[in-house]
């Protein structure tokens, strides 16, 4: 089935939502791997992921045993309609949106950034750079990296944009989710991997900056994709880790 790519995490999520209400998955029913509902929805990895966590955020599904997601209930309601599922965008979305405003507000600002502007992004590279710095301020220091370049374009309507899709990581319930699961499995902003878009602007080469801006930002998304992937394995392993304590209480007990 071929979807609509308006709000297409929330369209497969509902349509996921009505095979539960209807029967197709009951309580308890693991559901299809990503690979086996990205080909039946036709849409990539990262929606159905996107999906998924809205589903398990609703309470509609949860990761278990370490062998997949599974059903956890069934609204009589007659299904959960796409408002109910409305949590904004996703962080992928609003990834592949950064790598392409991103990728050519560096590529512009490469031919217009002033000297100070040079010595700003350089500060703030040394404090992305300091072992000393905490999580906090890595993070800070992120957001006022790509402010910065944007800011250098001397558009103010791309500064404008660029920061829009800064707030959007805070202020959409589904992009928070994804990236407090990344931060929780240790995935901070990296210092090598804003180097070379840093010494492209330095070069005032336009090519190198928006190829090193768009490889930064897509390696964002490698990261959120990982660091899901690692959560339900943790929480398999704790999990399992429990079901290895109860068996070997039980294994203790003998005859009196």
């Amino acid at each position: 089935m071929k979807l609509n790519r308006s709000k297409l995490y929330q369209r497969v999520a509902a349509s996921i939502a009505d095979g539960i209400e209807t029967g197709r998955w009951a309580p308890g029913t693991r559901l299809p791997g990503e690979r086996d509902l990205a080909e039946e929805y036709k849409v990539s990895r990262p929606t159905i992921r996107e999906a998924m966590i809205a589903l398990e955020m609703k309470g509609w599904i949860e990761a278990r045993h370490g062998s997949g997601l599974y059903v956890t209930h069934r609204d009589s309601s007659g299904g959960l309609r796409e408002d109910a599922l409305n949590l904004d965008i996703g962080a992928f979305d609003l990834t592949e949106a950064r790598i392409l405003f991103e990728g050519e507000a560096a590529a512009l600002a490469a031919v217009s950034i002033t000297a100070e502007q040079l010595a700003e992004l350089d500060q703030i590279a040394e404090e992305m750079a300091d072992p000393a710095t905490g999580n906090a301020t890595l993070f800070d220091a992120d957001h006022r990296f790509h402010i910065a370049v944007a800011n250098a374009t001397g558009n103010a309507a791309i500064r404008s944009v660029v920061e829009y899709l800064w707030e959007l990581r805070t202020r959409s319930p589904l992009c928070a989710n994804m990236f407090d699961r990344a931060r929780r499995n240790g995935v901070n902003p990296r210092y090598d991997e804003h180097r070379p878009i840093l010494d492209a602007l330095h070069a005032r080469d336009p090519h190198g900056a928006r190829a090193a801006m768009r490889r930064h930002l897509r390696g964002v998304v490698d990261d959120l994709l990982e660091a899901t992937e690692l959560e339900l394995i943790e929480r398999a392993r704790h999990e399992l880790d429990a079901r290895r304590d109860t068996l070997a209480k039980r294994l203790q007990i003998g005859p009196a």
